[in-house]
Order: structure tokens, then C-alpha cells, then sequence
């Protein structure tokens, strides 16, 4: 047998965790998105393909429940920084935007990427049984294009990773990374709050 090492040089992280205290958060972020979706029906179209996306959240009052989850979310923010090897001593990390998608029975969300900042995320306010897994594409799109006939399935050859999500889960990755969110087939809302990060200059 040929002795060899396989040097994985390049990895692409997603970083998941399940956001502590969720139950109590949900709940509230849920009561705050729908009645953000009552004032404004239309809601805007990005990704979403059918489904509902907000505005940007309001982040500036203390006392509301949007603040207080971008106030605890901030830790997972720091630990993923830490995790690249960033620098976070004296820099102003923070969440540029946040805003929810209301995704019903068939919507889903088409690949895109989110510009002009170094994370993003997916955290699962609902998500019931079925309702789509979050995705994410090879960013090397030279790979797509040519490639020998894949025989076995793995890590070195994939091109889409598909990740299982349930409430209180939080994603954060690479804003670079092409990823999507496949259809919903339950009969239930799905709920997602995504964000970027940045860092002020």
C-alpha cells in the first residue's frame, strides 16, 4: 500500500452552536418578526423566493429583544474570531445589519452571498421537522467545471454540503461562501434571523 498524507490546506469553516437560553429568546424574537411582518406585508425581496424578508432590525433600543439577542450574540461572534485567528484586541467588531425571513410551505432561499463584510449568519428562531437544510456551495468555482467522474462521495470532491438545523441553532461563517437554504416542505414556518459582521474603522 502507497504511504501518503493528505494535507488539507484550505478548509472552509461554518461554525455551529446552539445558542444558549433559545426557548426564552424565540419566543420573544418570534413575537418581534411577526409583527414586524404585520406592519409591512410586502416585505422586501433578496434571496427569499416566496417567503417574507424584513427590514433591518431596529438595534438601537436597549430594552427590546432584538438588542438583547445582538448583545449575546456577540460571544459566539468573538469565539468564531478567535477560532480564524483574528485579531479582536482593540477592534470594533460588530453587527452591521440584522433581519429575519419568514420562509411558509415551498419557499426557499437561492444561492447568494453577502458582500462587503467578513461573517455571516443563519441563527433558527423555527424550524420544524422538514423544513429545509441550510447549504453551502464549493466557493472554488473552477472545481465545477472540470473534474474526473466521482466514484465515492467525500470531502475532497464535494461541491454542496447540506447542514441538518434546528431551533436555536446559530451558523456563522465566511460571508464569501455561496450558500442557500432549501424548501421548506413542512407544513409550519420556518424562521431565520441572519446578520452580517464587520469590523468599524
Amino acid at each position: 500500500m502507497t504511504e501518503n498524507q493528505i494535507l488539507k490546506l484550505f478548509p472552509e469553516p461554518i461554525f455551529k452552536y446552539k445558542f444558549r437560553d433559545y426557548e426564552k429568546f424565540n419566543k420573544e424574537l418570534s413575537k418581534y418578526i411577526y409583527s414586524l411582518q404585520s406592519k409591512d406585508q410586502q416585505g422586501l425581496k433578496r434571496s427569499n423566493k416566496g417567503g417574507w424578508h424584513s427590514e433591518n432590525f431596529q438595534l438601537t433600543d436597549q430594552n427590546s429583544i432584538q438588542f438583547k439577542f445582538a448583545l449575546k450574540v456577540q460571544e459566539y461572534i468573538l469565539n468564531a474570531f478567535q477560532n480564524f485567528g483574528w485579531k479582536i484586541k482593540n477592534k470594533n467588531i460588530r453587527i452591521s445589519e440584522m433581519w429575519a425571513i419568514i420562509n411558509k410551505k415551498n419557499d426557499f432561499n437561492v444561492i447568494h452571498t453577502h458582500p462587503n463584510c467578513y461573517l455571516s449568519a443563519a441563527y433558527y428562531v423555527k424550524a420544524p421537522t422538514n423544513c429545509g437544510k441550510f447549504e453551502v456551495e464549493h466557493p472554488n468555482i473552477a472545481k465545477k467545471y472540470s473534474f474526473p467522474e466521482i466514484e465515492t462521495k467525500n470531502e475532497l470532491n464535494l461541491e454542496v454540503a447540506s447542514i441538518e438545523i434546528e431551533e436555536g441553532d446559530l451558523l456563522l461563517f465566511p460571508s464569501y461562501l455561496p450558500h442557500k437554504v432549501s424548501q421548506n416542505f413542512s407544513d409550519e414556518d420556518r424562521i431565520v434571523i441572519s446578520f452580517n459582521v464587520d469590523i468599524k474603522k
